[in-house]
């Protein structure tokens, strides 16, 4: 049966999830994993959606078998983080993102779906949000710029905004220029400094992300090229030029 199983009994209010899906860069996934492990953040939650793949995800030192993907909770910070070990394909992004989205709304949490714009860089990445419900008030609230281009949002986070959209549910898209054949830590540290941190009200150490940058790149090479064999399955920005 398709569904979020909470292992692990806290009281959270109202929580904000961040969205840590493999996508272009692997933003998302950067700044999830950081959030985690920055904050020795607990197991809180197992999805069991369908669409996921079935496999079995063990650690070093650790002798549990986990699900694929998890969330993650702080309940000092009422924070969430959905991180994920897999890519989850566009053929059932559509049951994915159902069973999520469900659950998040009967849970009260803003989601934050990262995505990452495939574009080669100059200087400072560039990012900005988009918006489900009434969130459009909360990025004008913290002066998150609006997209300068039309564009789309595809994959698994394509389909949790617009179930999102569908739904009413007030939701965040982050998006920001990233590198297409590589881990970009630098990119993952914009989305944490200028979206998740004051949309979140939390205080994120991130100079770490750019120190180790090169060690990252390494630890996340395999799932990189993964993406790039699969390119269909990772969720990415793109302007609507492209189709005009």
């Amino acid at each position: 049966m398709a569904q979020i199983e909470v292992v692990t009994d806290m009281e959270l209010e109202s929580p904000v999830l961040v969205e840590g899906l493999p996508g272009v860069g692997l933003v998302g996934k950067i700044a999830a994993d950081h959030l985690v492990r920055t904050y020795e953040m607990e197991h809180y939650a197992s999805c069991h959606c369908e669409g996921l793949p079935k496999v079995a995800v063990y650690r070093e030192g650790e002798s549990a078998v986990k699900p694929p993907v998890r969330i993650y909770a702080d309940e000092k910070r009422d924070l969430l983080v959905l991180q994920s070990d897999v890519p989850v394909s566009p053929e059932r992004a559509s049951s994915f993102s159902g069973c999520v989205t469900g659950w998040l709304a009967e849970q009260d949490v803003l989601p934050i779906y990262i995505s990452g714009l495939p574009a080669e860089k100059d200087g400072v990445p560039e990012m900005y949000g988009i918006s489900t419900g009434g969130a459009d008030q909360l990025l004008a609230e913290h002066g998150i710029a609006e997209p300068s281009e039309s564009g789309l949002v595809s994959g698994p986070t394509g389909a949790l905004l617009s179930d999102a959209n569908s739904a009413g549910i007030d939701s965040v898209g982050l998006i920001v220029q990233a590198n297409k054949q590589f881990p970009d830590p630098e990119a993952a540290r914009i989305l944490i400094l200028n979206g998740i941190e004051p949309i979140a009200d939390v205080s994120v150490e991130t100079e770490a992300l750019v120190d180790k940058a090169e060690e990252i790149a390494q630890a996340r090479g395999n799932l990189a090229k993964q993406m790039q064999q699969a390119d269909e399955e990772s969720s990415q920005a793109q302007p609507l030029r492209m189709y005009q």
